[in-house]
């Protein structure tokens, strides 16, 4: 019930041209009428959300709603052009229960192709986003969030001196129009932990055991403040709060920016004008350390991909090493 008076709030206040079925970057570009509780976490400020990433992402949402798509109370923005690390730039918004926060999240780290491309992210700043498989890159737009993966990665020693078991979830994420292949490219969300210098341990009790009575067993490395491979990732405790929000209940995340709003960016920056004169937005800081950003079209991009792979094959995987002492 209080999602469909939320819905019928938003077409009463002049929203309806977002459930029409109208392409949502239309709906994005006008202004909806924001809930008063909302409102003080619109913004440029720590914790706050810009006022174009809220309106598309809501737009969406509300999209989704009317189509019967999305019963879930809560929807999720990014907003990529903000500084990483500690910056909190993604969004959960559950508007029927009047609660909205913002947490860190990483972005793609990109790639350096020496002597070919280089499209690497620092840490702080995003300054290359595509589409294309294997950049291992960011790509602005909607996303739908679906199915949940939980596979075993191994084991680790915890601050505790016990061996304790890495079992990481993944929420795959399907998109549409620029984000329309992030199946095929495994974007999703998951906490930012792995293991490292993996090597095999004899544990043959374990239920992750192979045929031989051997584990994997590494260190964990926690990079929650740092980038991904295009994935959306989390702090573990911040993943234990927004994944259960998602799990067997689709909703809606849009992560800005577009490929249209890079381009727009682009054009102000070499006419030597502020994005903000146009009314475009990215985050000053950022745009200030990064000067220009770029998209990274998948149809000039994947190509390059593809023949560098081809050159530069890479080499067969050998044996994971047995632990020492094991």
């Amino acid at each position: 019930m209080r999602l469909k008076s939320l819905l019928l709030g938003v077409v009463s206040s002049g929203m309806a041209i977002a459930l029409l079925g109208l392409p949502h970057s239309f709906a994005a570009e006008q202004s909806p009428d924001v809930p008063e509780w909302l409102r003080p976490h619109v913004g440029e400020g720590p914790s706050q959300i810009a006022q174009v990433v809220l309106q598309r992402a809501r737009a969406l949402y509300l999209q989704k709603v009317s189509e019967g798509v999305v019963k879930n109370p809560c929807y999720f923005a990014m907003d990529a052009t903000r500084p990483g690390g500690w910056g909190r730039r993604f969004y959960t918004i559950c508007e029927a229960d009047r609660t909205f926060r913002a947490v860190p999240t990483g972005h793609g780290n990109g790639r350096h192709l020496k002597g070919i491309a280089n499209f690497a992210n620092g840490i702080r700043c995003a300054k290359n986003f595509s589409n294309a498989l294997d950049s291992k890159l960011t790509t602005g737009g909607a996303y739908l969030t679906r199915e949940e993966i939980t596979s075993f990665k191994g084991y680790y020693r915890a601050s505790s001196g016990r061996s304790a078991v890495l079992n990481r979830s993944f929420v795959q994420f399907d998109g549409e129009g620029d984000t329309g292949n992030a199946r095929l490219r495994l974007i999703g969300g998951h906490p930012a932990v792995l293991l490292r210098g993996v090597c095999l341990r004899k544990d043959p009790k374990s239920p992750y055991a192979n045929q031989n009575g051997y584990v994997p067993f590494g260190k964990l490395v926690d990079y929650s403040f740092g980038r991904s491979n295009g994935c959306t990732s989390w702090s573990p405790s911040d993943a234990r709060q927004i994944m259960p929000m998602m799990k067997d209940k689709p909703t809606t995340l849009y992560i800005y920016p577009e490929s249209k709003d890079i381009e727009a960016v682009v054009g102000a920056v070499k006419a030597g004008r502020l994005p903000t004169s146009g009314g475009l937005y990215w985050n000053a800081s950022c745009l200030k350390e990064i000067r220009s950003p770029k998209f990274w079209a998948r149809e000039s991009l994947e190509p390059i991909l593809i023949q560098y792979q081809k050159d530069h094959p890479a080499p067969p995987p050998g044996p994971i090493p047995i632990c020492k002492g094991s």
